[in-house]
């Protein structure tokens, strides 16, 4: 198998991943018909946690961040590190060091699908991480890997230069050339949400102006006046 670290990537218009950050995980999903969500066991090290920015993939051997210290070398400000391994890992790849050095080079965030340690000084740094697991078991840096090469990260497929948005509910990866189709269909629901929430604030209920009576109807469903109705 070839390893390699490609320098240059084509990433999106600045202005379009900030708009997809402020949409947030569950808009952006929906926005662009419920796909590309990560698995829900990729969950933040601290609850406020939120990034959005463009995706670094690391490609690494489990046990071994050898290819997330090569990545760093390549990164640009607001990217986010997307990091899998080549067999399943719960080892604590990246910890405060490694935090460190994404600070300085304006790394947003590190989406990994293995193990995170040194938690509480991340959190204490603000830096944002999701993970599968933390573990203070350490690792090597000895096996080759790759950086920016089509990955698959908790069941998404990721690409380098997709978007990558992470909140409290989850990670969701956006492709590269849908993200400004995305951004908008986004903005557009948000704004049909923002209409639905007056109604519900007024009294309205959904059944009715979603057209959902006639669907429960349809269903079977039946309203009866009182329990002792069905005796």
């Amino acid at each position: 198998m070839s390893h390699k670290v490609v320098r240059n990537i084509r990433r999106p218009n600045p202005e379009t991943v900030r708009t997809l950050g402020e949409l947030g995980v569950a808009t952006v999903h929906e926005a662009q018909g419920r796909t590309g969500l990560m698995k829900p066991y990729m969950r933040p090290i601290y609850p406020t946690a939120r990034a959005v920015g463009t995706a670094v993939t690391v490609s690494s051997q489990a046990g071994d961040n050898l290819m997330i210290h090569a990545a760093m070398e390549v990164v640009k400000p607001g990217d986010i590190l997307v990091v899998t391994t080549t067999s399943e890992s719960t080892d604590g790849m990246f910890g405060e060091l490694l935090g460190v050095s994404c600070v300085a080079h304006g790394v947003v965030g590190l989406i990994i699908d293995a193990g995170v340690r040194d938690t509480a000084e991340l959190t204490a740094m603000d830096f944002p991480v999701w993970a599968k697991t933390v573990s203070a078991q350490g690792t090597v840096k000895s096996t080759a890997g790759s950086v920016n090469v089509p990955v698959v990260c908790a069941g998404a497929a990721v690409r380098p230069g997709d978007v990558i948005v992470a909140d409290a509910d989850g990670v969701v990866v956006v492709p590269r050339e849908r993200a400004e189709a995305v951004a908008h269909a986004g903005r557009d629901r948000v704004a049909k949400e923002e209409k639905t929430r007056e109604r519900l604030r007024n009294g309205e209920l959904g059944v009715d102006f979603s057209g959902l009576r006639e669907k429960l109807k349809q269903l079977g469903v039946e309203y009866i006046a009182s329990e002792k109705d069905e005796e």
